[in-house]
Parts: structure tokens; C-alpha cells; sequence
């Protein structure tokens, strides 16, 4: 199992992670299996989804926004229990295919860490399943 970090510079965000992913599978010798990647934050996410459009990424953070407002009378005072509500409906896992040493992800598709409760240091963990 490998950890890596993600920084974020917003409250709201979804950083384009699929490179790093990428490289630590390059990194390794694994050519066929799958790719778990897990996030341990009860206010961030993990999801796939299109990246050649920056503006999907935007629309998916504004989308989230309008369906859960930050100002919405919370019973926990934090002042982000938005960030969990986004958190738990996109998911904190995701698991990729790898065919041939690489990501298996349509033509459009990209991994994207989704930061709710930012800017902060954020940690996500993978781990690679090899299939001989």
C-alpha cells in the first residue's frame, strides 16, 4: 500500500490526481489488476469523471453547492457540515482496472481527489491488486 499527499488550495476543489496514480502503477511491476485508491477524510471524496473540460470539474463543485448550501441550519457547528454531506455522496473509493501497466479510463475520464473542506494537506492511500 502506498500513501501520497494532495494539497489544495480552495475550500472547494477537484484536483486532477490521475498522473500521480499513474506513475506510482509505472512505478511498480504490476501489468494486469486492479487500482484501489482510498480517501480517510470525512469531508473529501474520490471520483472519476470528465477532465478534459476544466469547467465539468467547476459545474460538478457548483452543482454540489446549490443541492447542499454551506449556510443550510446544520445541527453540527463546525461550520462544515456541507463538506461531509458532498464527502459522503460522492464516495471515499474508487477502483480502477489496469490492463498493460496503465490506468483503464474512457477517452475523457480522469481521477479526481474532491476537496470539500479546503485548502488543506489531504492523504490518500493505493493500493495495487496484481492478477498473473
Amino acid at each position: 500500500m502506498e500513501k501520497f499527499n494532495v494539497v489544495t488550495k480552495k475550500r472547494e476543489v477537484l484536483v486532477d490526481i490521475t498522473s500521480q496514480v499513474q506513475q506510482m502503477i509505472s512505478s511498480s511491476s504490476i501489468s494486469s489488476g486492479l487500482c484501489v485508491l482510498y480517501c480517510p477524510h470525512t469531508t473529501a471524496a474520490l471520483t472519476i469523471n470528465e477532465g478534459a473540460d476544466p469547467d465539468v470539474a467547476k459545474d460538478i463543485v457548483k452543482g454540489l453547492a446549490k443541492l447542499v448550501p454551506q449556510d443550510w441550519p446544520f445541527a453540527h457547528m463546525e461550520g462544515n457540515s456541507d463538506a461531509h454531506l458532498k464527502a459522503s455522496m460522492i464516495g471515499p473509493s474508487l477502483t480502477v482496472l489496469i490492463e498493460g501497466g496503465k490506468l483503464v479510463l474512457g477517452t475523457w475520464q480522469r481521477i479526481f481527489f474532491c476537496e470539500f473542506d479546503g485548502p488543506r494537506s489531504r492523504t490518500a492511500f493505493l493500493k495495487l491488486v496484481d492478477f498473473p
